[in-house]
């Protein structure tokens, strides 16, 4: 195959035999990606080498990320040194401030099967704080960007405003949870339903990118009822300057 089955449910898939959280919002199975598959690709593709993450339940976005540019080294499209976040192939940004909002995460510690296999740069607060007083500060900019923190319309409308300004001339953008179909179908438990503002909560991200100008090219993958009997993606959203 193509693809390292093996690899992929110790160490993308899963954390070892535990589940990563929140893959299946991403489509993904024990043996299967989801729409990772179309972030490694296009990262692969575009040679991206500064990448960042905004929100990660468990770590599986940023994961993939890495993976993504330590397969360009060693299919020998990068060189130089092979080191995670501080050699020759870029680095993964990871920005989450961890306070519960749209769900815990499980990488707080540093030993964490995440954090000790994959290395991230993490980033424990918000993502307008990291932004004003990191990224900027720091100059970065940032080739491959994929938005999944605040999903309120107006916290999804002011990460894509201010990290943009952030994007290389290759910048791609990524927003998760984009598929309106995905929301109408999913039956949600009542302990969700009646939790304040959940939803908005989950119709930020596709409201907002229903008014995303002719400024940038856009591209949705979303297949939920492709097969009705397995997991679907709850939306993926690429965004490219036209």
């Amino acid at each position: 195959m193509l693809v390292n089955i093996e690899y992929i449910k110790k160490f993308l898939t899963n954390n070892d035999t535990e589940p990563v959280s929140y893959r299946w919002t991403h489509g993904a199975t024990d043996e299967h990606l989801g729409d990772g598959l179309l972030i490694y690709s296009i990262i692969q593709f575009m040679r991206a080498k500064v990448c960042v993450c905004l929100g990660s339940g468990g770590g599986f976005i940023p994961r993939i990320m890495t993976q993504a540019r330590l397969d360009l080294y060693d299919s020998k499209v990068f060189e130089g040194k092979r080191e995670y976040n501080w050699g020759d192939i870029g680095a993964t940004y990871l920005v989450d401030a961890s306070n519960g909002k749209g769900g815990e995460v499980d990488y707080l510690k540093e030993d964490s099967f995440f954090r000790s296999n994959f290395s991230p740069r993490f980033i424990n607060d918000t993502t307008e704080n990291a932004y004003y007083n990191f990224f900027v500060k720091e100059d970065i900019k940032i080739d491959y960007l994929h938005i999944d923190a605040d999903h309120s319309y107006e916290g999804v409308k002011k990460d894509f405003e201010m990290y943009t300004n952030l994007l290389s001339k290759k910048g791609i953008v990524s927003i998760h949870d984009t598929d309106k179909n995905f929301n109408s179908n999913y039956i949600v438990s009542q302990d969700l339903q009646e939790q304040n503002n959940y939803d908005e909560f989950i119709e930020g991200p596709s409201k907002f990118i229903d008014e995303i100008s002719n400024k940038w090219q856009r591209f949705d993958f979303f297949n939920e009822g492709t097969l009705p009997s397995k997991p679907s993606s709850t939306g993926l959203t690429i965004l490219k300057h036209a």
